[in-house]
């Protein structure tokens, strides 16, 4: 039997198996897992679009025992809420994301090939991708040194805090960093020069209280750590590989171009979900109220009714930037102009910096992942 969920780490080619969907079962309803699958670029849209299509709960009725910190931080983070919190908790992520200073993005990605280059030989995934866009943010809302690596040492243990199935140690683990983290956080936008006018004219806007929208303002520059942190080391990592494939390098617009063919063309995000709160009906079937939903934006990315010659990488195509991989509608992710932008600038570095730029492994291991293609390593010799 057909099931939608399958890991990453187990698949050598998925887009395979969205092709095979798009042609046969575009609206599959998977009796295994009870989720309906959606795979053509006109229903995903329609769902990502549709109000009666919810971000579903990560953690309902704390089941998962996490502290009041942790707790705060997941119920008040903008990608997981739905309504009214939602349109509070996107305002202040987009506020936070307008104040962000410029950084030297080639400083930090030297310093950090620097520390970990070793007879020219690196692993681009855990020395670059997993520091370089969390390092950007925390730098840009200054931070202290001391308080930007301990924060950067512990993001791939707080983005764990997005699963919906976690182990006890796991949750262990986030109930001991939560706490920590959102006090420096807490520290440094108390010592930013607008963070008062933004938590009054928030406040007053939505009738709620300063305490209420401090919090809120604090769990969401922490989801901002963690969606560079997320979104960063995929980009990051696909783009490369793409790249170095299709030797689109020559220039820094070449580069661009070819980051945004990656989000379509081999996306770090494969799928995201939704849950029905109404019945919704896509083509010719009926999702009913309280169904989940899978939104398989990977294969709406290689619809070949939206994107011509949809299996081939083509940083010319002129709708390559349509790609679904941060969503569309009200949940679109805050951070797509960011990730673009900083590894268009971190790739440009790579290729200026070294000659010559070799992949040493054949065969790519990825993580255990239903919803994310992310390889685990990468390693590169840099000459």
């Amino acid at each position: 039997m057909t099931s939608a969920l399958f890991l990453q780490s187990n698949t050598a080619d998925p887009y395979s198996i969205y092709k095979n969907m798009l042609k046969n079962n575009s609206v599959f309803w998977d009796e295994t897992n009870k989720i309906w699958a959606i795979y053509s670029y006109e229903d995903c849209v329609s769902i990502l679009k549709n109000p009666k299509a919810e971000i579903p709960p990560v953690n309902p009725d704390n089941e998962q025992k996490l502290n009041k910190t942790a707790l705060e931080i997941l119920n008040n983070l903008t990608r997981l809420s739905n309504g009214i919190s939602h349109e509070i908790s996107k305002e202040i992520a987009m506020l936070l994301f307008s104040k962000m200073k410029l950084v030297d993005i080639n400083s930090i990605i030297s310093q950090l090939i620097q520390s970990n280059l070793v007879e020219n030989k690196m692993d681009w995934v855990n020395s670059v991708c997993k520091k370089l866009p969390i390092l950007v943010v925390l730098k840009s809302f200054g931070f202290e040194e001391k308080d930007c690596d301990f924060i950067s040492n512990q993001m791939e243990s707080l983005v764990k805090i997005m699963l919906s199935q976690k182990t006890e140690e796991q949750i262990k683990y986030i109930n001991e960093i939560a706490p920590e983290i959102f006090s420096i956080a807490e520290k440094q936008l108390s010592s930013l020069y607008f963070y008062e006018s933004i938590l009054t004219k928030i406040s007053e806007s939505n009738s709620l209280s300063l305490s209420e929208i401090k919090t809120i303002s604090i769990s969401n520059l922490i989801g901002l750590f963690i969606q560079s942190f997320d979104a960063g080391r995929g980009i990051l990592s696909n783009s490369l590989l793409q790249i170095l494939n299709h030797k689109t390098f020559s220039s820094k617009t070449e580069i661009e171009k070819s980051v945004i063919e990656t989000l379509r063309f081999d996306p770090p995000i494969h799928n995201t979900r939704r849950i029905a709160v109404e019945d919704i009906f896509i083509s010719e079937s009926q999702i009913k109220k309280n169904d989940s939903i899978l939104v398989v934006l990977a294969s709406a990315n290689r619809d070949p009714k939206k994107f011509e010659k949809e299996s081939n990488f083509d940083m010319e195509r002129n709708n390559n930037a349509e790609n679904l991989t941060f969503g569309t509608g009200r949940h679109m992710c805050l951070a797509k102009h960011f990730s673009i932008h900083l590894a268009a600038e971190a790739l440009w570095f790579l290729f200026n910096e070294f000659k010559t730029v070799k992949i040493l492994e054949n065969n790519i291991q990825y993580e255990p992942m239903i919803n994310a293609r992310l390889p685990k390593t990468i390693w590169v010799s840099l000459q």
